[in-house]
């Protein structure tokens, strides 16, 4: 298998004339796209940066997001995307956890980053930083087994852990997009979800094909299908919130999706009631697929036309991916029966970085194991019974029970705390946090644990609800039973 960076090469070469890549400031050709991005290889190299080193992204969606992506792929260095809606210290903790030697992005996204780092202003900085230096390919020597990416993904421990994603992985996730996807040479790709995130991997396929892709910074459900329909937009990725939104937006005309060929719908699981309406009015165009940070994308994955006949299920296992379902013990278990899903291949991470305990605790015998519950049918379709160690899913991102429930002990007040997730029709759970106090006499409001939780965490992460109340509830070895807590929730519902 090629890399990242032979692949962009030829590509870029082949298709020069071609429009590359259009955003809010106007459009590229394939051969500008070129220009900048050696520049940009030269300039990172000349900065003193080798082949291993780490350059971390901190910015909105804007197309200077492909050109350091094919600037990274061929001078062998490694990228590290930085979700911007981070908390500071957030964002501290990953730029310092990957050793980055750079930062690109916006200023007031970069100037929150309190770490010495070398930090490059993407609209005052950026232009300067590359002009003047060669537009030659580099002549870097770059493996299929190198590292491309850190995708920090966090734990259960509230601490985030890189994913290290190769070369190989990369083009496994984009290979099996463009089969599920069906895209093709007369395909455009849009970007609208961040493309710090899964949208990335919808981007590289371009690099197939010599696509154009159209980069949206903001989503606004009202304008959201004008902009698709203007844009010829044939290709996109939409987390399941966005599919929401834009169905029940107040102009949803069907027709104006006439464009689209298929909506990969991925990063989190959606309401067979809702995709049953979605399909119904947008018809068979969701290609659904399963994967995490770890595997990127793509371990499941569901053929538009099949969608409709399971509902409940996440897809067929993918190309370059095996996948067993495996009990407590990690034997195999028959099909039909729930364990954890377990996956090996060449579009599983090398392991996390910097993390080794992390790593041979999520991967053993050369199986990656998710996490999450499953089981297979006869035919190999994978369905999801639950997530991951508890992940709250809202709005399509991530947030770990654990890391909420360290802010809110940090409070001298706090005795214990359970975060869990609740159904919300907007987001598809919201954060609510049951709190019981070390002394009920104590004059804590929910109020105050809320403004604690907007100290330190991302808007994203921080508790919706918070109850403050006598006991949680507690099987018969005193660990809090997280679930029961859930199910209240889901009854009331």
């Amino acid at each position: 298998m090629e890399t990242l960076a032979t692949l962009a090469k030829k590509t870029l070469i082949q298709h020069s004339n071609k429009t590359a890549v259009k955003d809010e400031r106007g459009t590229i050709t394939y051969n500008q796209l070129r220009i900048n991005a050696c520049q940009l290889a030269h300039a990172l190299v000349e900065e003193g940066l080798k082949k291993g080193d780490r350059v971390a992204i901190l910015m909105s969606n804007r197309r200077e997001h492909i050109e350091f992506d094919i600037a990274i792929a061929m001078t062998g260095l490694i990228k590290v995307p930085v979700n911007y809606r981070l908390h500071p210290k957030e964002l501290d903790y990953i730029i310092e956890n990957s050793r980055a030697a750079i930062l690109f992005g916006e200023e007031n996204l970069i100037e929150s980053v309190n770490l010495s780092i070398k930090k490059i202003d993407i609209d005052t900085e950026y232009e300067f930083f590359i002009s003047g230096k060669k537009e030659d390919f580099p002549t870097i020597e770059v493996h299929e087994d190198d590292l491309f990416a850190l995708m920090y993904t966090s734990g259960t421990t509230g601490k985030p852990k890189g994913g290290m994603l190769t070369h190989r992985n990369m083009l496994s996730s984009a290979l099996s997009l463009n089969m599920v996807c069906e895209i093709t040479h007369t395909d455009t790709i849009g970007h609208v979800a961040p493309l710090t995130h899964g949208s990335n991997f919808l981007s590289q396929c371009a690099l197939f094909f010599g696509l154009k892709q159209v980069i949206f910074n903001k989503f606004n459900p009202e304008d959201f299908l004008d902009d698709l329909e203007g844009e010829e937009i044939s290709i996109i990725f939409l987390v399941p919130t966005l599919v929401n939104l834009m169905i029940h937006a107040e102009n949803f005309d069907p027709s104006k999706l006439r464009h689209i060929k298929s909506i990969n719908m991925a990063g989190s699981p959606i309401a067979v009631d809702k995709l049953n309406k979605a399909l119904d009015l947008v018809g068979p165009k969701f290609a659904e697929t399963y994967g995490l940070v770890e595997a990127p994308m793509v371990i499941s994955m569901m053929p538009k036309e099949e969608l409709k006949n399971r509902p409940d299920s996440c897809g067929a296992i993918g190309p370059f991916v095996e996948v067993k379902i495996v009990d407590n013990k990690g034997k195999e278990v028959p099909n039909g029966e729930i364990g954890e899903v377990t996956c090996k291949g060449s579009l599983v991470m090398k392991g996390y970085w910097d993390n080794e305990a992390a790593t041979n605790e999520a991967i053993k015998n050369g199986w990656f194991h998710t996490g999450d519950l499953g089981s297979l049918d006869d035919n190999g379709y994978l369905r999801l019974i639950d997530r991951a160690k508890d992940t709250i899913i809202t709005g399509g991102m991530n947030v770990y029970p654990r890391e909420v429930e360290e802010v809110l002990n940090q409070h001298p007040a706090v005795k214990e705390t359970c975060v869990f997730g609740v159904p919300d029709e907007k987001w598809g759970e919201s954060i609510c946090a049951h709190v019981v106090l070390s002394d009920p006499s104590l004059k804590v409001s929910e109020e105050d644990l809320i403004t604690l939780c907007k100290e330190h965490l991302a808007s994203f992460k921080k508790p919706r609800f918070i109850r403050i109340v006598e006991t949680l509830p507690k099987n018969s070895y005193g660990k809090i039973m997280r679930k029961s807590l859930k199910e209240q929730y889901q009854l009331q519902g």
